[in-house]
This record gives structure tokens, sequence and C-alpha cells, in this order.
């Protein structure tokens, strides 16, 4: 993240830069020096992540409950010091920094394939941090947390880092925290480690950009020049390297080679030439020149101009591509919504018609399990045809969303264009303004409604009126994993269920006492399955108006990611349902309750869900097919059910675009060639 190699220099080779500081006394003398303003730290959630997911377990789905408790101790320990926090979290991937976006994806999903060879050869997770991967949705589902806990919290309507600095400059922040040296560039508050972050005593290390200068003898305009020289997320290396390494000869000409001498040779070259002959002074090819004046300029917040450049370009705004085809009205409430982070994907949609997803725990090995980017996919098409016309125009142009979705076997090359698709069981499109706009009786009706039909379970809205908004998000998402997958057995129905119903009765302490003799590989993918659905949940609960509290559908009100791991082991191992409910009656009530409900609704799709337990070995923690086992036991699957559970994913309507199931041999997804191969 950030300007290659400077945080490994200011580290390592510069120290001073790196000034240790007390954040409680940096806030009395912040309030002293501004009166009128609370000491306040603007937080980049994005880089935050991984310091806050402590949680010992994290292949499993996520420790949701100990994730929120964490959360309150990282808050309360800021309020107890006299310091508010404003978190930040990125809303959208601008096309300047898609490329090294893809480059990062494309490598997590190397560590993915690696995460689970060791699951598959040792029956664990790694306990390497080297080897760790974040639960799916966390930075999405942080934001509602944060909020939960009363927090302020934005969604950056253009990159990030900008927003960051842009605001904690014009509110006279007390600093910045997060873990990117773009904010040591930014001429902006003081950017503090949250690597280096001391809860205990609240310390931590300030990465001083004056100090920065003085080392480097620059000024404080030169340090965009210098990020863009050494690489950073939108000039690349590759782009300067013509110039850093004439930078290296020169200087190595006249310096003994020292550690960080890219460095030190950089601002050298910066040195030696004078800014008010622009850029054109650094003798710049023209493709050199262009990426410079673009990578300063990103650096310039509001009111601020570079000697380097004849001219200060304006700040790009955010440019609406589909507000022909939706209300203004509409518009203007999902920008604030998203700056509030009070919804998800409606901005994407509506204003950028770009949507991205990022790495999932998925074995590109699973044979019967699709990715959830395929899984997914007529929720995601039924959503936009929510928020956009499904009809063609009068020039016969559809609209579609471009979609960046990571998964196994998608080389990232372009988006994928995605049709919005209307719902099953309504005529035309449901009104959005009625559905965001009216708070009568009758639209929270229309507004439910819609979004079971979301979820294709329009007919059981008054069987579904039984039942909380926690358990209908796990029915939706249970009944509409097992109908597109088409592989669940009635073992992951129970597993998916009885730990839904047993997490409403545990305690957080009995939540943290959880664990499981082994890690299975396809329990793990489950678990990412069901909690990267509920981000379609939440999508699908922004678009239809909000039918249920936000709050209710999260994953620490649904899921637990070792407790449905060991209710996995135990449904699969024959365990009595007495046991998968823990002796609980009432529990075991509502589990049959629910049960019945997905059972049916799976048959009412023709797909039946079948017992198929899988033997689970505890030496290498690979379960014996269904097939295996029955002859084992004596018997046979019934042939059509052999066939169902052997069948691959269909290769349906819904995969005309790009997506194509993976071959049953090589066991990966990948897309289908757009053009037919030419024949000589």
């Amino acid at each position: 993240m950030g300007v290659k190699g400077l945080q490994y220099f200011m580290e390592t080779c510069c120290a001073d830069t790196c000034v240790p500081v007390d954040l409680k006394q940096m806030a009395v003398d912040h309030v002293k020096a501004h009166p009128d303003r609370a000491a306040t730290v603007v937080v980049d959630g994005m880089a935050c992540l991984r310091y806050w997911y402590r949680c010992q377990a994290w292949v499993h789905g996520g420790q949701w409950q100990e994730y929120m408790h964490i959360l309150q101790e990282f808050v309360d320990a800021f309020t107890a010091a006299g310091i508010g926090l404003v978190f930040f979290f990125d809303g959208t991937v601008e096309d300047q920094k898609r490329p090294e976006w893809v480059k990062r994806r494309l490598r997590v999903n190397q560590d993915i394939a690696r995460i689970f060879q060791h699951i598959k050869t040792h029956g664990q997770q790694p306990d390497s941090r080297d080897l760790f991967c974040l639960p799916s949705g966390l930075a999405t589902f942080s934001r509602f947390a944060l909020k939960s806990l009363g927090q302020e919290t934005r969604c950056s309507v253009r990159e990030g880092d900008y927003e960051i600095s842009d605001y904690a400059l014009s509110h006279d922040c007390m600093g910045i925290l997060g873990q990117d040296t773009d904010f040591v560039i930014y001429n902006t508050v003081p950017y503090l480690s949250i690597n280096k972050l001391s809860l205990t005593n609240m310390t931590t290390v300030l990465f001083s950009r004056e100090r920065l200068c003085r080392v480097l003898k620059l000024h404080m305009t030169d340090l965009p020049l210098l990020a863009c020289l050494l690489g950073n997320d939108v000039v690349s290396e590759q782009q300067m390297q013509r110039l850093r390494n004439s930078a290296l000869e020169s200087f190595r000409k006249k310096h003994r080679q020292v550690q960080g001498d890219k460095v030190y040779a950089v601002a050298d070259f910066i040195n030696v030439h004078h800014p008010a002959l622009g850029l054109s002074s650094l003798s710049l090819v023209e493709e050199e020149k262009e990426a410079l004046e673009k990578g300063i300029a990103m650096y310039l917040l509001p009111g601020q101009t570079s000697p380097w450049l004849e001219s200060s370009r304006p700040v790009p705004e955010s440019v609406c591509l589909m507000g022909e085809f939706v209300p203004g009205d509409i518009l203007q409430a999902a920008l604030e919504k998203h700056t509030r982070a009070e919804c998800f994907l409606l901005y994407n949609v509506l204003y950028d018609g770009v949507v991205e997803c990022s790495n999932t725990l998925e074995d590109e090995d699973e044979v019967e399990l699709p990715p959830q980017a395929v899984l997914y996919l007529p929720v995601r098409e039924r959503i936009y045809g929510l928020l956009l016309p499904v009809q063609p125009d009068c020039s016969g142009q559809t609209v579609s969303v471009k979609e960046w979705f990571v998964f196994p076997g998608n080389p990232l090359m372009e988006p994928t264009r995605v049709t919005p698709k209307p719902l099953n069981n309504r005529k035309g499109s449901p009104d959005l303004m009625a559905l965001w706009f009216r708070t009568d009786p009758e639209v929270k009706a229309v507004q439910t409604s819609t979004l079971l039909d979301v979820f294709d379970l329009y007919e059981f809205t008054e069987e579904l009126k039984s039942f909380d908004s926690p358990l209908i998000a796990v029915i939706c998402l249970v009944t509409y994993i097992a109908i597109q997958a088409r592989q669940l057995s009635l073992e992951d129905v129970d597993a998916y269920l009885s730990q839904a119903v047993c997490l409403r009765h545990k305690s957080f302490g009995e939540v943290q006492q959880l664990w499981t003799p082994f890690v299975d590989p396809r329990a793990v993918q489950l678990g990412s399955l069901f909690v990267r659905g509920l981000t379609y949940l939440i999508a699908a609960n922004s678009a239809c108006g909000f039918p249920f509290p936000m709050g209710e559908l999260m994953p620490w009100k649904t899921f637990d990611g070792l407790l449905f791991h060991s209710k996995y082991l135990q449904a699969h191992s024959g365990c009595p349902k007495e046991e998968l409910l823990e002796g609980n009656s009432s529990g075991m009530s509502l589990f049959m309750s629910v049960r019945e409900l997905v059972l049916e609704a799976c048959r009412r799709r023709g797909v039946p869900i079948h017992s198929r337990p899988r033997r689970l070995q505890h030496g290498d923690a690979r379960p014996v097919e269904a097939d295996d086992l029955h002859r084992e036991r004596g018997h046979q699957l019934h042939p059509s059910t052999r066939q169902e559970f052997r069948q691959q994913p269909r290769a349906s309507a819904h995969y005309q675009h790009g997506y194509r199931p993976r071959h049953p041999k090589r066991g990966r997804y990948h897309l289908a060639p757009r053009w037919p191969r030419s024949q000589n």
C-alpha cells in the first residue's frame, strides 16, 4: 500500500522520521492549540481490518461476536483518552487504481490456494500470520458494526486516502490512523501508525513528513513527485524505471552505496532540478510526463498547488453514469446513504455502474460448490433490476453493470457485464420511489415481499412472518444456497440451521470457548458462502427500502464460524438432533419449524434435499464421498439421487454473459470465451 519502499526506508534507514507519541498527551496539546475543536482522529478503516481481527479462528467464516467485542474495546480506549473517532471505508475503486487492485487480488488468490492445501494436509488452519486471509465481507460488516457502536462512519465516493486526508485537514483533526505511506505524501495532519498502536498505554508511532523532508533535503511540495518516481498505486514502478536507474547511477558516482540509496537517489535527482521549470526540466518522454502529472495531481487537496505542474488539475467529481435512467431523488438518497455508510451496493450501481467483490475463501479444487460470484449471480441480477431498467430503451440499448468479481479461474482481464433482470413474481418493476420514501404499513409489506422475491421466496411471505429478522435472513440464504448449488445434503442444511438456532442462546463467554477438533475444507467454503451471502442480503435490503433493520441481518446475529464448523462435523458424524441442538427443547422446536420450511421450499423448486453424510477422517480431515459411504453400508443411492449428487452446476442462462461451470477434472471455474475460435 502507498509508496513503494517508503515505509521500509522510514523505519529501517531513517529512524528519526518515526516519532513515538503518547496519544493522550497529543490530544491535550491539540485541544490547547484548537480550543474550539475536540481531539479527533480519522481512522482508515480498510488499513485497520487486520489489526482489529485478532480472533484466533479466522478460516471458519468469522468469529463475529468476538470481533464486535474487539471493536468495542478499541472505541472505549480512545473514548477514555478523550479522543473522538471518525471512520472511513473505501466505497469505490477508481479506474486508475484498478490494475493494482487486480494484481493484489490475484496474489491473494494464490495465498488462498495455499491455505486450502494446508487444511487438506494438516486438518487445521495455518498458524502463521503470513498465510492468513480475513473473513469474507469483513470491511462491509465493519462499517455497520462501528455504526452500531455509535461511531461516525463514512464511505468514500472517490479514492479513500484522498477523502481521509481532505476531511482530516479541513476539520483540524489530531491525526490520521492507518498504515499507508500515501498519508506521508499528502500535505495534511499527522499520520499515525495502526500497526504500532498500543491500546494499553495509548502510544503509537508518528511518521513525520517534516523530518523526512529535512533528511532528504526536499520541500513539502516535492513529496508527490518523490512518491511518483518511487512508484505508487497509480504510477507503477515500471513506468519510472528509466528515471530511477538514471538517478541511482548519478547518485552512486557521488556517494558510496548505502542502505536505502534508491530513496536518497530519487531525492537527489529532484534536488538537482528546479521546480520553476516544471517537469520539462526532468527530460521526460511523453508517457512519463503524463503519468507524473496525473500522479502528482492525485495528492493535491482542495486549494493546494504544486510547483512541478504548470497548472493545478481540477479534482475529478463523481459522475453519475446511470443518471438518465434513475430519478434524481433516488440518486441523491443513494449518495447520502452511501456516504453515511447506511447501505451497501446502491451507490456503486447507480453512480458508477461498476461493482467489485474481493477474495473469498474458496477452494479452487472444489467440484460441487460453485464460487460465490456464480452462485449469487441471480440475486445480483434482480437487485440491479430493482434499481435500473430491465427493458432496452428506444434505441435497443440495454443497461448493464460491470462486475469485477474475484474467484478461482477468473483472470480479471476485464469486467463481466451483467444485465438487470426482473423479479420472478411481479408484473413490471416495483415503484422504487414508493419503496424508498413511503412509510405507510402497506409499503412495509411490499418492501418485505420484494426482498423475498429477490431470493425467490415470494410465495413464503406469510410463513416467514412467524420468524424474527435474523432467522428470516438464515432461511433466505440456506434455501437459496441449497437450490442454486443443488449439492447440499440434509446434513449441510442441519449444520447451517442448528448453528443459527444455538447461537441465539449463547453468551459471549460461551462463544469464546468454542473449538473444533479439526478443519474440514468443504465446511470452510460453506461458511464463506453463507457470510458472503449476507452482503447480498443487506444489498437487497438497501434496494428494497430497508424492510428489515440492518443490524438484524449482520453476522454477529446470524453466524459464528466455529459454531457452524462444529455443527457441520456433528451433523456429518450422525449426531442425534437432540445433541445437535445441545439438549435445548425450545431450540429443537424452533429448529424443526425452520428446517421444515427450508426443505419444503427446496421441494417446490424441484431440489429435494437428501441425507448424504460424509465420513470425516480425523487423520487428514478429508470426508469420504457419499457413494463410497453408502457402499460400505451395503446399499446404493437411488440412481436419480446419485446423478444429482454428481451433477456439476448448471450452465444456465445466468452464465451466458461470461461464466461457465468448471471442468470436472480440473476443478476450476473459467470464463467462457467471448468470441468463437477462428479456423484456418
